[in-house]
């Protein structure tokens, strides 16, 4: 990556003027597991209000998935291709998401918004959230999340924006995590029994067959030959000289 010289004179960011803190004040009464619990906020996209939108600072993109935009009455046929390619979501395979879209996201509070146009990579997978927004998007926003009490801070034209997780929706979220992954789990074994190319199935069959005369022929052998029981009995009826 080309590295830029520092500009002559100092560059700030747009809203690097706001402070941004955490204190007592937004510390929950109940904290389970500091830092075990996911960042699960709500944030307005379209006029609609997502409520589990995943706050993923350890990652650089932004997902959407396919079945929110359905959901928003968005149709996901004609959206700009991607050429994206991404590790860690399906175990062992490369992903390519379906598309790309741009995105106004907004966060607020009844005297206080922030909006940012945002790209997202549309993916066609299950999922028990409605979205994801990476450290790229919190950079947008200049926002800071909170992994203990479980918020999320930006600036705002009124001030500090703070918006709220909630422990009991992140444990929704992961309980809904796990009946994914049992779902694909099954149809992973089960799409495991129609691997079978057509030499291998007919080299099962083959084998099954030579089994089945091998036993056959087994019992044919027996029934033709005399037992050694049956030897030993004629022997000893046989009249002596």
């Amino acid at each position: 990556m080309a590295v830029r010289s520092p500009p002559s004179s100092m560059e700030y960011l747009d809203w690097s003027e706001v402070e941004v803190t955490f204190s007592r004040e937004d510390h929950p009464p109940c904290i389970p597991q500091p830092g075990n619990t996911a960042l699960v906020v709500d944030t307005q996209i379209r006029g609609f209000m997502l409520n589990k939108v995943f706050i993923d600072s350890g990652s650089g993109l932004n997902i959407i998935y396919a079945d929110t935009l359905r959901k928003m009455n968005r149709s996901t046929t004609k959206l700009a291709p991607t050429k994206t390619t991404f590790h860690g979501i399906i175990p062992g395979k490369a992903a390519t998401p379906l598309s790309k879209v741009n995105l106004d996201v907004v966060f607020r509070t009844p005297d206080n918004f922030r909006r940012e146009r945002i790209d997202f990579e549309v993916v066609n997978w299950p999922s028990q959230y409605h979205m994801v927004l990476s450290r790229v998007a919190l950079a947008r926003f200049m926002a800071v999340p909170h992994y203990a009490y479980l918020k999320l801070k930006m600036p705002g034209p009124n001030g500090v924006i703070t918006i709220s997780g909630s422990f009991l929706r992140s444990d929704h979220c992961d309980h809904e995590f796990h009946k994914i992954s049992e779902s694909l789990a099954a149809q992973n074994q089960a799409s495991q029994a129609y691997l079978l190319t057509d030499d291998d199935q007919n080299s099962v069959l083959k084998k099954r067959a030579i089994e089945a005369t091998s036993g056959t022929d087994s019992k044919a052998e027996e029934a033709q030959a005399p037992s050694s029981k049956e030897s030993n009995a004629d022997s000893a009826s046989s009249p002596t000289k």
